[in-house]
């Protein structure tokens, strides 16, 4: 069996892309990085953009699809609405679907996007949850979300660094409603009652570089865990960043 390979090119505000393959079947998620960071990204791992097989996006804000037209039209994959797309490339939310060697699901998320979602991959015995900008997770979706070995996971904003931020009401009030972002208590409390004895890996995506830190993320995170009673032994918690690479394989 191959491994699995996860390389976050970049997530947050200003741009978001990520490379998942077995080894045999490449796919990206998202395009919102610069044109000059996403070949840097998938170059650090001996890649380039003609070995995309697929690529899916997740909604219509530009930090998620400004560079959609960097992968031929043909391997480009989004629910209705979120890039121009003939219909054999349009999915359907709750739909699972073979491409190579993956099984890829949409799952609606909670977003004021045109069509937001997240996916699901399975690729041999291995699942992946992809989710981020979501104010909150459909119970349908959640549902679909047990029994992961990795999750990435939206852990956006300190709930105090939000409201002591300095921001405009109305952006507070945005990132903070049903159709924003999860915080990360909100993060950890999904997490916390998803976990089960085939996770291996978290990672905690979409940090907000002025209400969020990497450290209070994790703490939250951690302390939550602690909470509910669940042991981390064997499981990694890491952070998504920005403007660097993070690269884990799933063994």
């Amino acid at each position: 069996m191959m491994k699995i390979r996860i390389h976050n090119i970049g997530s947050g505000s200003k741009g978001n892309a990520t490379f998942i393959s077995d080894g045999q079947t490449n796919i990206l998620i998202d395009l919102g990085v610069t044109k000059e960071r996403l070949i840097q990204g998938i170059e650090e791992i001996n890649v380039s953009l003609d070995q995309i097989d697929f690529a899916f996006f997740t909604h219509d804000h530009s930090d998620h699809i400004k560079n959609y037209e960097l992968v031929d039209e043909n391997r480009r994959y989004a629910l209705k609405g979120t890039i121009p797309l003939d219909d054999a490339h349009v999915l359907k939310a709750y739909k699972e679907y073979k491409f190579n060697t993956f099984l890829v699901e949409p799952v609606s998320t909670s977003h004021d996007a045109t069509n937001p979602c997240g996916y699901i991959l399975k690729s041999g015995d291995e699942k992946i949850v992809y989710l981020t900008d979501s104010g909150r997770i459909p119970v349908k979706t959640f549902r679909k979300m047990f029994d992961a070995d990795v999750y990435f996971i939206e852990s956006n904003f300190d709930e105090v660094m939000l409201f002591h931020s300095g921001r405009p009401s109305f952006l507070i009030e945005r990132i903070y409603s049903n159709h924003g972002h999860l915080s990360n208590i909100q993060s950890a409390n999904y997490i916390a009652k998803l976990i089960s004895s085939k996770t291996k890996k978290i990672v905690l995506a979409h940090i907000s570089e002025d209400c969020n830190t990497p450290e209070i993320a994790l703490n939250t995170h951690r302390r939550i865990y602690n909470e509910y009673g669940i042991s981390l032994d064997g499981i990694d918690i890491i952070c998504a960043k920005q403007r660097e690479s993070l690269d884990l394989w799933l063994r």
